[in-house]
């Protein structure tokens, strides 16, 4: 399992990467104001960053317990990324209708956009960062080419 070190960097890496993309692309999207967006942006990363950590760390405790290793297969990479977003999607909701003074209708289509996209950034920054930092115990896995 990847050390409290190793999970402080992967919350702080994904959550950086990230803001430098949803910011100009929900401008965009959403055509609201940058500075909208920018607190958006920074009040979803808190959130999401307290989540990831609390959320990734149960997720590797039970795969421990149930399979034995933290070695996530392409469908389990999936699961993973899409429960994540789901509860993060429960948390964001109430702050970005209130922040934007909008229904929870709009904000939920809103906050689904934000959701169907840090799916695929979450799908490919874990994979990413697996390959970067593999944990030792992956042995020869982690260095076999994707199948």
């Amino acid at each position: 399992m990847r050390s409290t070190r190793d999970r402080i960097r992967h919350a702080l890496l994904f959550e950086a990467i990230g803001l430098a993309l949803i910011v100009p692309l929900g401008t965009a999207l959403f055509g609201l104001h940058a500075a909208e967006m920018g607190v958006i942006g920074i009040g979803s990363a808190v959130a999401a960053t307290g989540w990831n950590y609390v959320y990734n760390l149960g997720f590797d405790h039970a795969m421990q317990r149930l399979v034995g290793h933290t070695r996530k297969s392409l469908g389990l990479r999936l699961a993973h990324a899409v429960t994540f977003e789901a509860g993060l999607l429960v948390i964001l909701l109430p702050p970005i209708a209130w922040y934007l003074g909008i229904g929870l209708v709009q904000a939920f289509v809103m906050d689904i956009a934000i959701a169907l996209f840090y799916v695929a950034y979450a799908f490919v920054f874990n994979w990413a960062y697996d390959r970067a930092f593999p944990l030792k115990d992956w042995g020869e896995v982690a260095a076999e080419p994707s199948r």
